[in-house]
Parts: structure tokens; C-alpha cells; sequence
């Protein structure tokens, strides 16, 4: 909560509104009780969600635990469809259109090694997404995902700094990895107007890294 309320004053200095509300994507209740803070507070539901929520457990699948397995999956994959469904369905009882954007990886698409459970939790999260779209269409809710390359966040920094990390710069098309603000741009047209004609598509931000060659 103290970054979120960092980043609320930074908002608020500039002259906006913020709200910074606690949730644990991996409890019904406390997913519930945010969406519930959210509308009472604004006075109807949020129109604009974007599931960010992610973690990761590195290791051979073989030697992998169960309880390191399902935190991934509770977070990632669960953790996703629990807040759209109940985002959803704040929005369709209240008859708001909106956008939810579920955030899924390009190792959705690519294999890597000691990552399974990442690795199937984001595929599962980019099929997940062409779901959620197909049940929506009608609702006036839509619902895509992005699919970012590498960027810097505190799950992968130490790995961007090893020797390996370094190899796997060097095939990326653009040779460096993202800045986070060149998530921007999909991130806005998937939640303004500019995207209302989308629903069900995946955008890759990567720097070209799924075309490396094999």
C-alpha cells in the first residue's frame, strides 16, 4: 500500500484523482472487498482493468513442489480470472461498458527453460483472454491482453544482469530490453475508444524477440 499511495500523491500533484485500494488477487474475499471499496467510493463499478498481478518459481519441473506450482498458478492464471470475473460482473450488473486487460508474456508462445509453471500460466492466460472475449462481445465489456518481452521489474532484474541474461539481450531483434513506458501505447488503445472495435486479440510488445530464428 505505500507505493500505491506514492504513486496516488504523484497523480494527485499533477492535478489528477487516485484511489489506491488493497487486494490480494489470490482471495475471493479481498478481490470482492476491493471492487466493493472501488464503486462505493466512485459511485459505480471500475470500467478499466488491467491484471497485472504476476510471480514466477524457478526450477526443473521435476523437482518442482506442489505449493510452488500452485502459488504460480493461484497468482497468475487463477489470480487473473478471479479479478475479471468479479470485475465483469460489476460491469454488466451495472450496465457499464469497459475493458479488461489481462497481462500475459511472450513465454506464452516460446518455451524456456526452469519456467514451466510461468511459462503455462501465461499461455493459459492469453487463451483464457480469447474466453473471456467470446463471452463478453455482447455485453459491452471487451477483453484483451498484452504480452510483453523483457522489461526490467523485480521478478527478472537479476537474471537481465547474469551472463545469461546478457546471451538473451543480444537475440533480442532490438538488442536491449523494454522500458516500461513503451507498454504505453498498448495499454491506452486497449483501454480507451481507440481499441473499441477489440476484443480477444493479444498484442507482443518485445523488441522483435519472438522472431528471433530458432
Amino acid at each position: 500500500m505505500d507505493r500505491l499511495e506514492a504513486v496516488a500523491q504523484e497523480i494527485e500533484g499533477r492535478g489528477g484523482k487516485a484511489l489506491p485500494v488493497e487486494m490480494d488477487v489470490t482471495s475471493e474475499d479481498s478481490v470482492t472487498g476491493a471492487f466493493a471499496e472501488i464503486a462505493d467510493s466512485l459511485g459505480r463499478p471500475c470500467d478499466v482493468i488491467v491484471n497485472n498481478s504476476g510471480m514466477s518459481r524457478e526450477g526443473w519441473f521435476t523437482k518442482m513442489s506442489e505449493d510452488d506450482w500452485n502459488a504460480v498458478m493461484n497468482t497468475n492464471l487463477t489470480g487473473v480470472w478471479r479479478v475479471a470475473k468479479h470485475g465483469a460482473n460489476a460491469m454488466t450488473n451495472a450496465k457499464v461498458p469497459g475493458s479488461i486487460i489481462n497481462i500475459a508474456s511472450i513465454t506464452a508462445f516460446r518455451t524456456q527453460y526452469m519456467s514451466t509453471a510461468y511459462c503455462v500460466s501465461k499461455a493459459g492466460v492469453d487463451h483464457m483472454t480469447r474466453q473471456m472475449a467470446l463471452e463478453m462481445a455482447r455485453s459491452g465489456v471487451r477483453v484483451n491482453a498484452i504480452a510483453p518481452g523483457y522489461f526490467k521489474t523485480e521478478i527478472n532484474d537479476d537474471f537481465l544482469e547474469s551472463e545469461e541474461g546478457l546471451k538473451m539481450i543480444r537475440r533480442i531483434g532490438q538488442r536491449r530490453i523494454g522500458e516500461v513506458s513503451e507498454l504505453s501505447g498498448a495499454l491506452l488503445l486497449l483501454a480507451s475508444d481507440a481499441g473499441s472495435y477489440m476484443t480477444g486479440s493479444t498484442i507482443v510488445v518485445d523488441g522483435g524477440h519472438t522472431l528471433s530464428p530458432l
